[in-house]
């Protein structure tokens, strides 16, 4: 156990889904897994494991921003040995190319500022995805209803943002969308030798202002989960 992780040594499986809602954990693993247990409920962040396609998976809450998801993934990482961390989560687009409901594999995540930040002091350090599970999720992305996305996506530190001067810039440099967990998570399996990738469905769009109504968000996400597990098991 640990301060945030109920689960006993041998209840997380070595890869691990993190999606930023509890809730949507326990969906997710409701209708993915086989058998699913939950094996966390501390503070309300609901952890489950199963298996999928033989493969033991555990889906787990991150929370929502980046100190958050750092908690998380550092005690997963460090005291449960997971060795690979896929966020499945939602984003907001940002190129007139990118569709609602579309998904996203992020290659790469800029970022303003991490709770890793004071680490690296005045580097800039370039967090990214693992090029196998990339990969392995693009070719899983392939013969889908959905269309599919890789590049670069911003992580930001605030929800509320109140810059549209770096977001206009951000879109001039081709950024795709924009979440709040990814660069940390990249940047802690760096830290931790492990593997990492954040796959994402579009749920509103920056430029628009469209957005899918709360009922059709996790309706809309079956495609990305999927498009995780067959890319941490390829």
């Amino acid at each position: 156990m640990t301060p945030h992780i109920g689960a006993k040594p041998g209840e997380i499986a070595e890869t691990v889904l993190m999606p930023g809602d509890p809730l949507r954990a326990k969906w997710a693993a409701k209708t993915f897994l086989d058998n699913p247990t939950c094996v966390n409920e501390v503070r309300g962040m609901l952890g489950y494991t199963g298996t999928w396609r033989g493969n033991r998976v555990t889906i787990h809450g991150s929370g929502m921003g980046m100190p958050s998801l750092s908690i998380y993934a550092n005690e997963l990482l460090k005291e449960y040995g997971a060795k690979t961390l896929i966020r499945i989560g939602s984003t907001g687009a940002m190129q007139p190319d990118v569709k609602l409901r579309d998904v996203i594999l992020a290659m790469t995540a800029t970022t303003l500022s991490t709770p890793s930040s004071g680490i690296f002091k005045e580097l800039n350090f370039a967090p990214c995805a693992d090029y196998g599970l990339l990969a392995a999720a693009h070719k899983a992305s392939q013969g889908r209803s959905v269309a599919t996305h890789v590049g670069g996506i911003y992580s930001s530190d605030v929800f509320y943002d109140e810059r549209p001067d770096l977001n206009e810039q951000m879109t001039r440099h081709g950024v795709l969308a924009v979440e709040m967990e990814a660069a940390e998570l990249y940047i802690l399996a760096a830290r931790y030798k492990a593997r990492a990738l954040a796959v994402l469905t579009v749920s509103d769009h920056l430029l628009t202002g469209e957005a899918l109504p709360a009922d059709q968000r996790q309706s809309s996400f079956g495609d990305m989960v999927e498009i995780a597990l067959e890319a941490a098991f390829s």
